[in-house]
């Protein structure tokens, strides 16, 4: 192979290529790199549209080649990313840089590089640093037919979890282009990727949780349906106990809703070294959230909070205390399961089909309804409090649940009461098995009975006779609106599903209007 630096008056330049990729959102897309090298005033020109990050790798790489021994004349460099008018960013582009760098000077075979894609950060010594987005990248590598990923070792858990890929990861730069050289496979091959699909940790047992039968029926009717569901309550009634009980009674994680998942994990570099979520996500952000840290956002796009709940569970606890733009902001994702961002030079779609609890005390003192302590709230208090909940995104909740105190000697038995986790997830799983079965080859954004069009909703949960009475006359007393009795209808599906009934009866819509309590005028003081 020839040596650089000689028969220099010879030397014409070579041009050389590499393929790589950049994530938008949880989608990749294929970035070519080219490397053009001729005699000239030493010179690093990069174009294609490059934010800092990719810029800088130029010091980087020079650096990473130098330590690793493979010094380079002095000559013209021009390295392009295309397509030009597509925004990269990160420090992934390193390595197929500084491999394109490697073949134009004519240390690497131009063979070498065809049909692989090449993914990772170079430290100043050569080490192959973590990159965000290896599991986008990995689903994009295996659609479009490379026959190989190359990447860091540090990312090779996500990767491998993809299905049908063949991945390499290597530690450092010598690494790979020692394997390049030789023709060999670099010796950090693929593992099983079932490995990577488990059950996790046992999650948190409703056993636990002593009397409250009634909320715990409504969560047991939220994980059938796909419902969100509101509890109110005072102070130490155990609404977050609940709330974080959930994620226990729904089905598990299906491998693509586990890689869907990790996939946005994977984007926004929150995996370490896992591979793939092996339980539905449970997040609780802070009273104190914004906007964006809400539903993403920023310059360049991350996925917010409802993103990153993907297929699992969305908690707000003290929902009045969110901002009222941050909670509003939360409107339009709970219809559409998905929020897209759009900024001056790109629109990103994240997925955010997400199961919402929330939790609030009754009133400003917590103490409205309480059979230990009287409220002191006055009208005014009490009016001030609700308003910093709209009614639209009221009518969002399908269930609206009291918890109250338990007494004293149901809290301090230690024998345990009511069913297990294990036991109503058995439930929930045959009766989304119901859901799914009429829903098969049917336009509907989730598999559940909260997703129900009302064309879909009028064939399969229109009540019996008897049901539609007691409807009717409640939606009379109490004001409902359109959109509520068609979510009090979607709940007594549900309600039917868990029994195995086929048409909604009287009954179910009687169970689907006792768990509505904000329907119900308050009183406040007592």
């Amino acid at each position: 192979m020839p040596v650089a630096g000689t028969h220099t008056a010879m030397w014409s330049g070579v041009l050389a290529k590499a393929s790589s990729a950049g994530v938008l959102g949880i989608e990749a897309y294929s970035v070519h790199i080219e490397v053009d090298v001729s005699l000239g005033l030493p010179q690093y020109n990069l174009v294609g549209l490059a934010d800092n990050a990719v810029k800088e790798g130029a010091v980087r790489v020079r650096a990473a080649l130098d330590n690793s021994g493979f010094a380079l004349p002095p000559r013209r460099v021009t390295v392009n990313l295309a397509p030009a008018d597509v925004r990269k960013d990160g420090a992934a582009f390193d390595l197929p840089i500084a491999l394109a760098l490697l073949v134009a000077h004519e240390r690497l075979p131009a063979a070498a590089l065809e049909g692989l894609l090449f993914l990772g950060e170079l430290g100043l010594d050569g080490e192959l640093r973590r990159v965000a987005g290896s599991l986008p990248v990995a689903l994009f590598a295996r659609q479009e037919g490379y026959r190989a990923l190359v990447l860091p070792a540090s990312c090779a858990s996500e990767a491998m979890a993809v299905r049908g890929l063949t991945v390499y990861a290597a530690e450092t730069l010598n690494q790979v282009v020692a394997a390049l050289v030789a023709g060999e496979q670099l010796p950090f091959a693929t593992m099983d990727q079932r490995q990577c699909i488990g059950s996790g940790q046992p999650s948190l047992d409703l056993l636990d949780v002593r009397g409250n039968e009634q909320p715990k029926r409504a969560l047991e009717i939220a994980a059938a349906g796909g419902h969100n569901l509101l509890f109110i309550g005072p102070p130490g009634t155990g609404k977050s106990m609940l709330a974080r009980r959930l994620p226990g009674i729904l089905p598990p994680m299906s491998e693509a809703e586990a890689i869907e998942s990790t996939a946005i994990y994977s984007a926004a570099s929150l995996l370490g070294g896992a591979s793939l979520l092996q339980q539905r996500p449970f997040r609780a952000p802070h009273h104190d959230i914004s906007v964006v840290g809400l539903v993403g956002g920023g310059s360049n796009p991350r996925p917010g909070e409802i993103s990153l709940a993907h297929h699992g569970v969305l908690f707000l606890d003290e929902l009045p205390e969110f901002p009222r733009a941050a909670l509003e902001s939360l409107r339009q994702p709970l219809e559409e399961r998905q929020i897209t961002i759009v900024r001056a030079r790109c629109a990103v779609t994240y997925p955010a089909s997400f199961s919402l609890v929330a939790a609030m005390n009754p009133c400003p003192c917590g103490f409205l309804g309480s059979s230990l302590r009287s409220c002191v709230c006055d009208n005014g208090r009490l009016g001030q409090y609700m308003a910093r909940l709209s009614g639209p995104l009221l009518d969002r909740f399908d269930l609206h649940v009291e918890v109250p105190h338990i007494d004293y000697q149901s809290l301090l038995s230690s024998q345990r009461t009511g069913e297990s986790s294990e036991s109503v997830r058995s439930r929930v799983i045959l009766a989304q098995a119901r859901q799914q079965e009429r829903l098969v080859g049917l336009s509907c954004r989730q598999n559940s009975n909260a997703s129900l069009s009302v064309e879909q909703l009028l064939e399969w949960g229109r009540p019996d006779d008897a049901g539609e009475r007691l409807l009717l006359l409640y939606a009379k007393r109490h004001v409902l609106s359109s959109r509520a009795i068609h979510r009090v209808l979607r709940v007594a599906r549900t309600i039917a599903d868990l029994a195995g009934a086929g048409q909604v009866q009287a009954a179910h819509i009687a169970e689907a209007l006792s768990l509505r309590v904000l329907d119900r005028p308050v009183q406040p003081g007592r």
